[in-house]
């Protein structure tokens, strides 16, 4: 995290990455192409695209990919995040995306349509994102 204030945000270099992403989309089935960035700590550059499959369930959003591409590459921490769309309003990451982001951080995430942006952190679209089964009281003794 203390890389992010070295460098700050780009969203104006990010956001035009996020729409060629998106135009590499694999939508045939809803023609609805989607495209993000994300940015790890240390200011490396990952991007992805959604890619549908026949059988819905096995679809990836275009964050997932990208966290994927990260990983992948060596990546242990995400501090920002472009989703893209051809959308009247900006969409937002789906809940798994969200989850899924929030193991490798509580990135500040912009979501951009061709007429507005919205911008959060993570953690404000999933709050208590680390609470669950793993976070259990201790034991009595």
């Amino acid at each position: 995290m203390k890389d992010r204030l070295a460098w700050g945000m780009d969203w104006e270099t990010w956001i035009p990455q996020a729409w060629a992403a998106r135009e590499m989309a694999h939508a045939p089935y809803s023609d609805f192409q989607v495209g993000a960035v994300l940015v790890s700590s240390d200011g490396k550059i990952f991007t992805g695209c959604n890619v549908e499959n026949i059988s819905y369930g096995l679809t990836m959003c275009a964050e997932r990919v990208a966290i994927g591409s990260a990983i992948a590459a060596g990546a242990k921490e995400i501090i920002a995040a472009v989703v893209v769309a051809d959308t009247r309003e900006p969409i937002s990451p789906c809940g798994a995306c969200r989850q899924v982001l929030a193991e490798f951080g509580d990135p500040r995430v912009l979501l951009v349509c061709r007429e507005s942006r919205a911008e959060f952190q993570l953690s404000e679209l999933l709050p208590r994102a680390s609470t669950g089964i793993l976070e259990k009281p201790p034991a009595a003794e």
